[in-house]
């Protein structure tokens, strides 16, 4: 049923998925502004921890507060897992968890119709086989996420995900070759490769029976594909393989920024936590990536005071991390999440600990930033202009995803130029990361 008439205004917390996951509900709902349309907020909700649900349940009611006659939706993760905090949330209006997300249209009609026979969606995800395609292309058509995959088949101990998103289910090749061509047409000069777990990735060729991975994926797509930029998303550390770091050697379209999520550098923890490597598979690819791609930016999740995690093993995590060559680090105080199996280990550590370790982390990964920074600074780069900031200066992004700010009166948004990296911006009091001061770069 086509949607009817509406404002909507979009919401979203969480991951790139998520991010890719709105541009599809925006693509699709077509939200009209005219003045007397009635106006539908909908939340896009993350579930990595309780807290992105609780903020999410306070949104509504700040929102239905400021706004009482509009309609408040409430979708994803959290309303696939949170029940308990949304369903019978005054002001939320309906409740479309992930499983009934490609329904949202229709029930959204038939909430202004007074046809619906229930407040909330919500039925079995690993039930789930379809994904929604054709979102993720930002607001100023430069740079699109591109969802591969969707679910996850891992159920690490500390994560809700599987539960909110499925088992892990794949977009054929010949339909991402297909939506990257549209994108670039449509003006996208960057993609970024995107999924729950995107190493989880599984096509089968229709023709050949060939089954195609990741790897398969990115060669196949950079050779039927002529977008400029490529970028992969979390990649954990046994998923890097020499053949797709060779693919990087070999094709500077794929931009030397890599995000690996290796959670802790401390094999005890990573048992406790399930996860499938190693300490010493981190340290491996940390050097790995370092010899064969000197100049690539290397970004880390992590996440301190797990259950059971001593201070020896802290200890253990970041010496390596204080040794070995990467470039930022998202950290992370562990948060009990219900629903997940760390519920249940002991040797809780206390809050105090957890938040204490982050800072240490926090503080190491701001100074090796500032390190790599002004290493690189006076150095040219490949930029493409984002869009030009309330100074009057332009954001730009480089390939290996240094943020540069250049003040310039002939850029254009959608433009790859030579950046010269003039000067590196310390973050202001509270920030953990700075910028670049750059210029258009002389031939």
């Amino acid at each position: 049923m086509t949607v009817a008439r509406y404002d909507f205004v979009l919401h979203t917390w969480g991951c790139k998925v998520n991010t890719y996951d709105t541009g599809l509900l925006e693509a699709r709902l077509k939200s009209e502004t005219m003045p007397g349309l009635p106006r539908v907020h909908i939340l896009n909700t993350c579930a990595v921890t309780e807290t992105a649900s609780r903020e999410a349940a306070r949104q509504v009611r700040r929102i239905k507060a400021k706004e009482p006659l509009s309609k408040i939706v409430v979708t994803g993760c959290g309303a696939q897992v949170d029940g308990g905090i949304f369903d019978t949330l005054p002001g939320a209006d309906l409740i479309v968890a992930n499983s009934h997300k490609g329904q949202i249209e229709d029930l959204i009609d038939k909430l202004f119709n007074g046809t619906l026979e229930s407040k909330v969606f919500r039925s079995n995800i690993f039930l789930k086989h379809e994904l929604e395609e054709g979102g993720g292309l930002e607001s100023d058509h430069t740079r699109s996420f591109l969802k591969i995959q969707d679910g996850c088949n891992s159920f690490c101990s500390y994560c809700v995900i599987p539960f909110a998103r499925g088992k892990s289910r794949s977009i054929p090749v010949h339909r991402l070759v297909k939506r990257i061509n549209e994108l670039e047409k449509s003006g996208a000069r960057e993609v970024v490769i995107t999924g729950v777990h995107i190493a989880d990735y599984e096509d089968v060729d229709s023709t050949s029976g060939k089954i195609h991975h990741l790897d398969d994926l990115i060669e196949i797509l950079l050779r039927e594909t002529t977008i400029p930029r490529i970028r992969i998303s979390s990649l954990e550390p046994t998923e890097l393989s020499p053949r797709l770091l060779e693919l990087f050697e070999k094709d500077s379209r794929l931009c030397r920024h890599f995000h690996l999520s290796i959670q802790s550098a401390n094999t005890q923890t990573l048992v406790r936590m399930r996860r499938r490597y190693t300490a010493d598979d981190v340290e491996r690819i940390f050097n790995e990536i370092q010899t064969r791609l000197p100049t690539a930016f290397v970004g880390l999740d992590l996440i301190v005071g797990f259950p059971g995690e001593t201070e020896e093993e802290f200890q253990e995590t970041y010496e390596m991390l204080r040794r070995t060559p990467w470039t930022r680090i998202h950290v992370f105080p562990y948060s009990e999440r219900p629903g997940t199996k760390a519920l249940n280990l002991e040797n809780s550590v206390p809050l105090q600990v957890r938040n204490s370790r982050a800072a240490l982390i926090r503080t190491l990964s701001s100074e090796r930033y500032r390190i790599h920074a002004e290493n690189v600074t006076g150095t040219t780069a490949e930029g493409l202009v984002l869009k030009k900031s309330l100074d009057q200066s332009y954001q730009t992004i480089t390939r290996e995803y240094w943020p540069v700010r250049i003040n310039s009166d002939v850029l254009a948004t959608g433009e790859e130029i030579k950046i010269k990296l003039l000067r590196y911006v310390r973050p202001e009091a509270g920030g953990l990361d700075g910028w670049f001061e750059g210029e258009v770069a002389r031939c």
